[in-house]
């Protein structure tokens, strides 16, 4: 079966993306970003030290990785694009992740701003997955600010609450002809699994594998999550029924 994801030209080969903030140590991550098989990588710009190997965050990244840089801590579209800019004169490739919250309390995307920064750095020539609330006209809007996918939250960030926003993400991914992206609340192999089942492109998944008990072996079973809910998607799973139906003819045998 010919399945690939194709983003910014480039071929994925894990619908898996991690996210680098909140482990214990950074010397875990190299182990979880084996296990989960992940090829894309997110991390923070400001958590990237340049002048220090031990806590430059991208000397702990493999370097087959795609790296997706995030413009964490932006609070406008401006600052969003000086982050990006940043990013790629640091070296860290085309690939950014916008991100823009000016709420302090739930961390919700601005959605307005995020659209706004997305014009401008495509026309830059980066290849831009913007998070943002999951609204219809919204990522149609992105969509056509040249987004090479759209990332909606499925709760808000850092609480493992799961598919919250669970029917938005459905039309998203009913509706928008590039990928969609689950990012932010998943909180559980079977999030991750039900998001791809939905038919979401790829998750990211960071705070419940990071805050787990043993990460290595969560980035192991949130890996098999999504292969599961992938090739149960692929499948065409059969139809919820109101009512009871025998899988087994209950005539026919006794006469």
């Amino acid at each position: 079966m010919d399945d690939k994801l194709i983003i910014g030209g480039r071929e994925i080969t894990s619908r898996l993306f991690i996210g680098t903030g909140k482990f214990s140590a950074n010397r875990i991550i190299p182990d979880v970003v084996r296990m989960s098989g992940a090829q894309v990588v997110t991390v923070a710009l400001r958590r990237i030290d340049f002048d220090s190997d031990d806590e430059n965050m991208l000397e702990y990244i493999p370097k087959d990785c795609i790296l997706m840089p995030n413009t964490s801590g932006a609070r406008n579209a401006e600052e969003a694009v000086r982050i990006a800019r940043i990013a790629r004169a640091s070296g860290c490739g085309d690939f950014i992740k916008i991100e823009v919250i000016s709420d302090n309390r739930y961390l919700l995307p601005d959605n307005l701003e995020t659209i706004r920064a997305t014009e401008t750095l495509v026309r830059e020539g980066f290849t831009v997955l913007p998070y943002m609330n999951p609204d219809l006209m919204d990522a149609r809007r992105l969509k056509d600010a040249g987004a090479a996918a759209v990332m909606p939250l499925g709760a808000p960030i850092g609480t493992n609450k799961g598919l919250k926003t669970k029917e938005m993400i459905r039309i998203l991914i009913d509706e928008i002809d590039i990928p969609v992206i689950v990012d932010a609340g998943i909180g559980k192999p079977s999030d991750a699994c039900e998001a791809m089942e939905l038919g979401a492109a790829a998750v990211l998944v960071n705070t419940a594998i990071a805050t787990a008990g043993d990460p290595v072996i969560m980035a192991e079973a949130f890996a098999n999550a999504v292969i599961a809910g992938r090739k149960a998607f692929l499948s065409g799973m059969g139809p919820v029924k109101e009512y009871a139906e025998a899988s087994s003819p209950l005539t026919g045998f006794l006469v």
